[in-house]
């Protein structure tokens, strides 16, 4: 986490006076983090997944409920807080389109969730050298805005 994104935190929590979640990370939204950022904000966002074999490269933790995040925009600066409520792990053939719908992208439909989805992995499991699959399993989040910045 930058140090504003931590700065962000920390004042957050300072201003609650309660003592901060031992959970926190910080990152931006895929392909088109400002845009996806302001749906969050504006309250349309409320879900986003990630490939799991993402996480199995990277060894890194899969998210969990009570997770907090801050959200980052293209320039790495914080611009809301985040706090997952739902994570299920599942292949992307079969997330339901009340799913796709809570990502908040393009016409909020599922056909454009899954055309947008695979050319996304499509895309970034090339670059790693792997091939895209309907069944690649995701690790599909739900979350609540807890704060956006400035606000």
């Amino acid at each position: 986490m930058n140090e504003a994104a931590q700065m962000y935190w920390n004042d957050y929590w300072d201003s609650k006076g309660t003592e901060r979640p031992a959970s926190v990370s910080a990152w931006q939204f895929g392909d088109d983090p400002d845009y996806l950022a302001q749906l969050v904000i504006d309250g349309i966002k409320t879900a986003t997944c990630s490939g799991y074999i993402f996480y199995e490269l990277e060894n890194e933790r899969l998210p969990a409920v009570g997770d907090y995040s801050i959200v980052l925009n293209s320039k790495d600066e914080a611009v809301a807080m985040i706090k997952t409520v739902n994570v299920k792990k599942m292949p992307m053939n079969e997330v339901p389109e009340d799913f796709a719908i809570a990502e908040g992208e393009g016409d909020r439909t599922y056909r454009y969730w899954k055309e947008a989805h695979v050319r996304f992995f499509t895309e970034e499991l090339k670059k790693l050298g792997l091939e895209f699959s309907e069944d690649m399993m995701l690790v599909c989040e739900r979350f609540e805005l807890v704060d956006v910045k400035g606000r």
